[in-house]
């Protein structure tokens, strides 16, 4: 007994070592209380415990479609002018990435007054978000049709990474309903068009094609993203596995706006095998302080 004692312990402080870390970056040094204050608040919620939304958005293949989401939007040349002119994203990278994972934390499973709360300050945040493109257009963060674009972009990568890499992929009318339940956070928002399910998800993509292009903020961010994130080089090879996993996951036009490879059997054989390494990975990590 002894024995097995001396062999558990080290495997669990590595454990907490890779938990600690995931958390601090993605959550902030609160991750305790705050994980408390959203789990534990009592009060009525958006989705309920079974919802598809609570599935994807617990699951640990969320880091590779956050990779993915994140790669997508920078196509829409004003919504990347958007972010390259009022985001600290270069400044404070993880703030940033604090702030959305806060967000769909909170309206995926804190209270309603808690989701509702955050749905109005990320909209105060947008009034403030204007200026010109890069043609000369006005933009604007609340704008529907932009905000229409970052959800489906969202949505589209949420659902790819977790079809791929989640621990139980969503079946059926599930991936439906996970549609049609982001759609409610979106609708909040000011989204229009909101899709409300996978074949128009698929539909509204196709119809934003005629607008996507790469400009260079779009291409800087990629390089940024995938070759120089902000991150120890001990992180690095880590977090390049997500990244290449993320990729992978891109459409082909896409990756061709970005500049992006496309190594088909490598992604095979290598690439996509690592995505599930290291989700599985972040879940057993995790899995002892998850609450879903």
């Amino acid at each position: 007994m002894d024995g097995d004692g001396a062999d558990i312990e080290p495997a669990e402080q590595v454990r907490a070592w890779i938990a600690d870390r995931i958390r601090g970056r993605v959550i902030g040094d609160d991750a305790a209380e705050r994980t408390a204050e959203l789990f534990d608040t009592p009060g009525e919620r958006w989705f309920a415990d079974d919802a598809p939304i609570r599935r994807v958005h617990a699951d640990a293949a969320m880091f590779i479609g956050g990779i993915r989401a994140l790669l997508l939007q920078s196509l829409h040349p004003l919504a990347m002018t958007g972010v390259a002119e009022h985001s600290d994203y270069r400044a404070d990278p993880w703030g940033r990435l604090q702030r959305t994972a806060d967000f769909l934390a909170t309206t995926s499973f804190g209270t309603a007054e808690m989701a509702e709360r955050a749905v109005a300050q990320v909209r105060a945040i947008h009034d403030r978000v204007t200026g010109i493109g890069p043609n000369g257009e006005p933009y604007q963060a609340n704008d529907p049709h932009l905000l229409a674009w970052v959800h489906v972009a969202e949505v589209d990568s949420f659902l790819s990474a977790h079809d791929r890499y989640g621990e139980r992929p969503l079946a059926g009318d599930e991936r439906d309903r996970y549609v049609a339940e982001s759609g409610e956070i979106a609708r909040r928002l000011g989204a229009d068009p909101v899709p409300t399910t996978v074949a128009e998800v698929g539909e509204v993509l196709d119809e934003f094609r005629h607008e996507l292009r790469a400009i260079p903020a779009a291409r800087d961010a990629a390089r940024y993203l995938l070759i120089e994130p902000p991150l120890p080089l001990s992180s690095r090879p880590a977090y390049g596995l997500l990244a290449g996993a993320a990729v992978s996951l891109m459409p082909l036009w896409a990756r061709r706006e970005l500049r992006l490879p496309w190594f088909p059997v490598t992604e095979r054989l290598a690439v996509r095998p690592a995505g599930d390494l290291m989700t599985r990975t972040i879940r057993w990590a995790l899995r002892p302080e998850q609450r879903v």
